[in-house]
């Protein structure tokens, strides 16, 4: 196990900044800036946590055309929080179909908008227009109609036998 390098806070001239101690080598990052991937791409060869591989999982379980909230996730995997999918997400998810793992009230992932979208559009995943007022004018997600539950229209409905369904 590698030790981090402490770091000492220092004011100069009232700007707060971080400086690596002198006697330490510096920290590595735990994760590449940057980069996501899984785990036979994970830049240092360590393996991913074993919670980021099952939300990463349960992300390539969700049909095309359908979507599911990032507390969906949470609570078919009956382990963490939104947060915590979310934070899986945006480390690892570029590797698995992100744009199907979403906010609850059916926004578009900020910064993701148009790039989501033509998946959404490719998918024919439902969509609620945004009215003339809205910002952006960018279409919601209709959360009724494109949510998916984890069990019905999914792979283990593909496979005989099923199988698939969250117990």
């Amino acid at each position: 196990m590698r030790r981090r390098a402490k770091r000492k806070i220092r004011n100069f001239r009232g700007v707060r900044t971080l400086r690596a101690r002198a006697d330490t080598a510096p920290a590595g990052l735990s994760v590449a800036y940057g980069r996501m991937g899984r785990m036979s791409e994970h830049p240092t060869g360590d393996a991913l946590p074993e919670y980021a591989e099952r939300v990463l999982d349960v992300a390539e379980l969700i049909p095309p055309g359908r979507v599911m909230t990032y507390g969906d996730i949470a609570e078919w995997l009956d382990e963490g929080g939104p947060r915590q999918v979310g934070r899986v997400m945006a480390l690892y998810g570029g590797a698995v179909p992100w744009w199907r793992v979403v906010r609850s009230d059916g926004r578009l992932l900020p910064g993701h908008e148009l790039r989501a979208l033509d998946h959404y559009r490719e998918e024919n995943t439902p969509l609620r227009e945004a009215p003339a007022s809205a910002e952006g004018h960018l279409p919601r997600l209709d959360m009724r109609r494109a949510r998916w539950d984890g069990v019905t229209g999914g792979p283990a409905d593909a496979t005989a036998g099923g199988g698939g369904a969250h117990t």
